[in-house]
């Protein structure tokens, strides 16, 4: 299949199959995860997500996987993530966020469901988003200057950064014992009113991402700015959780 689907569903078999027929007992699960599970999936743009579990033995042959990646690349199918059950295990308190996030929104589509059971130390959840977002406030910084103030280049910083963010915020709800909604405008709304955060923000911010804003540079610009500030906001309450147990 080369053609974009309308709905990830209609590839699930033929993936299973090329990947059964690649790996056989070495294969032990197929995930769909991410924004393709609900209803931000944006039929031939967004990215359709796989994680691919293997045994041991077949993490060791993954260029036999070659021509599968090439060939679902052309039907927007991202690059798998390939791994194993003991890299998910041992990863737990160094990428609790990401594995959040799998677990929030994922369809097994082969073998066994390596994320039901997944459990997670709140410290290491709250480390992570410190560590995250400060991270992520000096790179937006660096990108700020590195456009120019152009707006184009402007909008693609702010679409390619957002989605780790929205990531981080259901990582944040999470640790306040929020409901984490499936839509992204709604997780950010529920954090903006979670945290005191403006929700006009990220509300025009989300509107370039899907691009429905068309504001002249000037506006882009210092919507950019009221992004930075934003995150610096959100960088200095999550650094005041720090002792709040102690």
């Amino acid at each position: 299949m080369a053609k974009k689907p309308q709905d990830p569903s209609e590839i699930f078999q033929e993936i299973v199959d090329d990947y059964k027929k690649i790996f056989s007992n070495d294969l032990v699960s197929i995930i769909l995860y991410g924004s393709s599970t609900g209803r931000d999936y944006r039929p031939g743009k967004s990215d359709i997500n796989f994680m691919v579990v293997l045994s041991e033995e077949g993490i060791e042959q993954l260029d036999r996987a070659f021509d599968t990646v090439q060939k679902w690349q052309k039907s927007n199918v991202a690059i798998p993530l390939f791994l194993t059950e003991a890299y998910v295990e041992t990863s737990m308190d160094v990428y609790p966020i990401e594995y959040l996030n799998f677990q929030g929104a994922y369809s097994l589509i082969y073998g066994k469901d390596i994320l039901k059971d997944l459990s997670f130390n709140a410290e290491f959840v709250r480390l992570q988003c410190e560590r995250e977002i400060k991270g992520k406030l000096l790179l937006l910084r660096k990108a700020f200057l590195e456009t120019g103030g152009k707006g184009k280049a402007l909008k693609r910083v702010i679409s390619q950064s957002l989605p780790a963010f929205i990531a981080i915020f259901k990582a944040l709800l999470y640790l306040e014992g929020k409901e984490v909604p499936s839509a992204n405008r709604e997780i950010v709304r529920n954090t903006c009113e979670t945290f005191e955060l403006d929700f006009k923000v990220y509300e025009k911010l989300l509107d370039v991402k899907e691009e429905k804003y068309s504001g002249k540079d000037s506006e882009i610009k210092d919507l950019f700015k009221q992004y930075l500030r934003e995150i610096r906001r959100l960088a200095r309450i999550v650094d005041a959780w720090g002792g709040k147990d102690e």
